[in-house]
């Protein structure tokens, strides 16, 4: 993303002062989350400084959990009514299924859409409306390939109900994949949550379903790319 000009009269830093900045600029964060598999790989390299391949298996190891675990800053859409893609990747489903049933939120079929995230995607979720957390489950399962269609049923996943403002439900789906092996969900029932707020993780390998109310229109087909937090997916009711 190119670089924002800065506005007349801000005061602008100089020398090394302004390299740093255009790095951070450039670099995004780290998750805390991401933080102990960076430093542990750096812990190798550092003990192991007197062997070459220790010290570069390590260096390489951290710098692949920094990309991974990295956390971007996104610029959500300031239209109303519009619900955003709560991951980065690409976009596997757009049909009609039942939500997880210990969301009850009924056994009628709602629009879905579902986000592949492969490993070299940001990681991190985000919330694709803004509004109050009403429930957030927790279901153990399988780790099959979460490109697959019964991973939505199978998997081990943490779901969450979202209520906005004009009082519809969209509901967001963090499902593990054949690598995953940990979610990680912040929310908690009765959170305000902002849209583009990040929420959640999964570490390797994943997918996220979105579900939303009756009278919701789809703007995404199957196959786009889509960018957490900015890329709209629908307008609701």
């Amino acid at each position: 993303m190119a670089r924002k000009p800065t506005p007349p009269g801000t005061p602008q830093s100089t020398g090394i002062g302004h390299v740093v900045d255009l790095v951070r600029d450039a670099v995004p964060p780290l998750h805390p989350a991401g933080v102990p598999f960076v430093l542990a790989p750096l812990g190798v390299a550092l003990l192991g400084r007197r062997r070459k391949w220790v010290r570069r298996a390590g260096l390489v190891s951290a710098a692949a959990c920094a990309a991974f675990f990295r956390h971007p800053h996104r610029v959500p859409p300031n239209r109303a009514g519009v619900a955003v893609a709560p991951a980065d990747g690409e976009i596997a489903l757009v049909d009609r299924a039942v939500p997880p049933a210990e969301l009850g939120l009924g056994d009628a079929p709602l629009h879905r859409v579902s986000i592949f995230l492969s490993v070299l995607d940001v990681h991190v979720q985000r919330s694709p409306v803004a509004g109050t957390v009403e429930k957030v489950a927790y279901q153990a399962g399988q780790f099959l390939s979460a490109d697959l269609a019964d991973a939505s049923e199978v998997n081990e996943r943490n779901s969450m109900v979202l209520r906005t403002v004009d009082g519809h439900d969209v509901a967001v789906v963090q499902i593990a994949g054949l690598l995953a092996r940990r979610i990680v969900c912040d929310a908690r029932e009765g959170d305000k949550i902002t849209i583009g707020d990040t929420y959640g993780l999964i570490r390797f390998g994943s997918r996220v379903d979105t579900y939303f109310p009756e009278g919701t229109t789809l703007l995404v087909e199957r196959g786009q790319r889509t960018i957490g937090g900015e890329t709209v997916l629908a307008t609701l009711p």
